[in-house]
């Protein structure tokens, strides 16, 4: 009989047991137990695992909180006030100041901390803790940074360093010159060269949508195919028509590989858009191939100015500010996004990938594989480069200048 009974009971605990909290829990043992009358406590005990002691302290809340008392606010408590384990921070009053020491050993603590040399993960923490007599988990560890204003952050590019006392006044000027030739309908157009890529079967960041267990397999090393190499992508873009030009070069960047790809850029679209243009304006970082001391990038525009007949200004954004070019944001951003998660196994597809990419705003795109070699190295002499008709401006002449045609 009293194996039955305990039977009995401890199906219907492993029935409502899911959705108990502490107080439900002892109530419900505690009523189950008055029910059963003599040696209830002890088969309610048996079949469900809660003690007796435990059941005894509930029979006695049944009978204190009879219904005229329904209203009082210790009745809807789950434990009597002070019941329950007590937190870590009152068992060790100075765990926190402890623990932020700890994470912070420059500023708050011990300079010659170890965890000032190591990552501080909170197992690492937790471990720490523990040597210094804590009884602790990684998880509480967790929860005390969080209480702390402690969250996991990365690195943040916010400073850029030193640079020239007249940066702001040096973009004052661009954004002046863009609207005087945007109101003249020159064209104004800005260069650069996008990070060089791999050709091959290699893992692009980023993902896109296939079918479930189905994702491109690619090369598990990453190292340079000697065969396909790597291919150096120069974009020149449009400001004023939001249309950009990229000359995929299969060689080195160089000076003479920049001016050819704005040359390029020129025969098949520029002289399409402005047939009337009597000069171009071009925005350039401070270095790489079109940087403001390079004598070749200079020399080269010569002809190029030459050949077009056409003025060319030319800008030069400060050092450290390359950001700032448009076709950094502007164009090739894009790119990247267009060609995510798609391995660059040739040259065919980085040019497809570069001349398909367009956005909601109208930008449009066409590329074109530069197949020249061009020679590294070449050295530009004091006698040559006199020979440029360069006009500098007052400001800042080595970032703004004018190179003039040679009149026949």
């Amino acid at each position: 009989m009293l194996k039955n009974s305990i039977d009995i009971v401890r199906e219907k605990y492993s029935k409502i047991n899911f959705c108990l909290n502490e107080k439900s829990r002892r109530i419900w043992a505690a009523t189950e137990a008055s029910s059963l009358g003599w040696g209830g406590t002890s088969i309610v005990s048996k079949a469900t695992g809660i003690s007796r002691t435990t059941i005894t302290k509930a029979l006695k809340e049944i009978s204190q909180f009879s219904s005229q008392n329904e209203n009082n606010p210790t009745v809807k408590c789950i434990r009597a006030t002070g019941g329950g384990r007590k937190k870590l921070t009152d068992k060790y009053p100075n765990l926190l100041t402890d623990l932020e020491l700890l994470v912070d050993p420059v500023t708050r603590g011990d300079p010659e901390s170890p965890l000032l040399w190591s990552s501080k993960s909170s197992y690492k923490l937790a471990d720490e803790l523990k040597q210094k007599g804590y009884e602790i988990t990684q998880r509480t560890v967790c929860d005390l940074l969080d209480n702390l204003g402690y969250t996991l952050q990365a690195n943040k590019k916010v400073k850029e360093g030193s640079h020239s006392p007249d940066r702001n006044k040096q973009f004052k000027y661009i954004s002046n010159k863009v609207k005087l030739f945007q109101k003249q309908e020159q064209p104004v157009i800005s260069v650069d060269t996008k990070k060089k890529e791999k050709i091959g079967n290699f893992k692009n960041p980023g993902r896109e949508y296939h079918l479930k267990k189905k994702s491109p397999e690619v090369n598990v090393y990453d190292f340079i195919d000697q065969k396909n190499g790597k291919v150096s992508p120069y974009g020149v873009y449009d400001i004023s028509k939001n249309k950009g030009w990229v000359s995929v070069g299969n060689c080195c960047d160089t000076a003479e590989f920049a001016v050819n790809s704005i040359r390029m850029w020129w025969f098949d679209m520029g002289k399409v858009l402005y047939p009337k243009t009597r000069k171009i304006y071009m925005t350039a970082d401070c270095g790489g191939s079109n940087g403001y001391r390079v004598r070749l990038w200079k020399t080269e525009l010569q002809k190029l100015a030459n050949e077009i007949n056409l003025e060319i200004h030319v800008s030069h954004f400060p050092p450290g500010t390359s950001k700032w070019n448009k076709i950094e944001h502007r164009m090739f951003s894009f790119i990247s996004k267009n060609w995510r998660g798609k391995p660059l196994i040739d040259k065919a597809t980085v040019v497809n990938l570069i001349a398909n990419t367009k956005t909601q705003k109208g930008l449009e795109i066409k590329a074109k594989l530069d197949e020249n070699l061009y020679q590294r190295g070449i050295k530009v002499s004091d006698e040559e480069l006199e020979k440029i008709k360069i006009i500098r401006y007052k400001f800042h002449g080595e970032w703004n200048y004018k190179i003039k045609q040679e009149k026949n």
